[in-house]
């Protein structure tokens, strides 16, 4: 396993690029709204990240030859969609509606390194059903950050994050998973949101930069493909909630690169 440790030089680039990426992703969830299209959020991330000197790290991203060219700039998953939904120029958000927005930067233009952060937000009024999944799953986040420090075990973030959700009555995707990132979109190691005693042990070491990433269904934790190559999708239908956020691994714990 080839974990790469970042020096200060290429965390404070990361810490830029994380404070961009946080700055557009601030925006597009205040853009949500009925009747705003994807198609609509697509355009405003775009436009930003130019503005403010970074590219988009998602758009013509290919996945080992699994899956087609990533078609957009950013993820857009409504409802029972988990993650990597494409934005479509047409598709419009309904009252009611809750929206994964899943963006990466890459900062800076010239030899940049990648950050990758996700937030669900509602559209309008939603359920408390819709609600209580929100919370759980971004508090499932912060459950997992009080393990990130030298020492630990990526295992012991998994288990933070697998118990506090089941303890609240919904269930952790297995297919997906956070990652490393810095030099990549996506690194080792693996970040399972569930403890997985197939996978090797895992030290926190003061440099590694990671996307921890609670993907969270209100059914049971099976998900399937669409047929785009990319749409992952929960397979009872059930709601799905993402919050994501990319830290670096200090000497005194960890540090949010990614913090809206």
């Amino acid at each position: 396993m080839n974990i790469r440790l970042k020096t200060n030089e290429e965390i404070a680039k990361m810490r830029d690029g994380g404070r961009i990426l946080a700055t557009v992703l601030g925006e597009l969830a205040a853009m949500v709204k009925p009747g705003v299209t994807t198609g609509d959020l697509e355009a405003h991330a775009k436009k930003r990240t130019e503005e403010l000197g970074a590219l988009t790290a998602f758009e013509g991203y290919t996945a080992g030859g699994a899956a087609p060219p990533f078609p957009s700039c950013i993820c857009i998953s409504i409802n029972e969609e988990v993650v990597h939904a494409p934005a479509t120029p047409s598709r419009q958000l309904k009252e009611g509606d809750i929206v994964g927005l899943d963006y990466g930067v890459q900062y800076p233009k010239e030899n940049g390194l990648f950050t990758d952060m996700a937030v669900t937000v509602g559209v309008g009024t939603i359920t408390p059903e819709a609600q209580k999944l929100m919370t759980v799953t971004r508090r499932s986040l912060l459950q997992a950050l009080k393990h990130v420090k030298p020492g630990k075990t990526v295992a012991d973030i998994s288990r933070a994050v697998q118990r506090f959700v089941e303890r609240n009555g919904f269930s952790v995707v297995r297919e997906l998973v956070g990652h490393g990132v810095g030099h990549a979109v996506h690194e080792e190691p693996r970040i399972p949101n569930f403890v997985d005693p197939t996978m090797p042990k895992v030290v926190l070491k003061e440099g590694m930069c990671l996307a921890i990433e609670p993907m969270v269904t209100a059914g049971k934790p099976d998900v399937e493909t669409l047929s785009d190559g990319w749409t992952v999708v929960t397979a009872d239908k059930s709601l799905s909630a993402h919050f994501e956020l990319t830290v670096v691994v200090t000497a005194a714990g960890y540090q949010i690169l990614t913090q809206i």
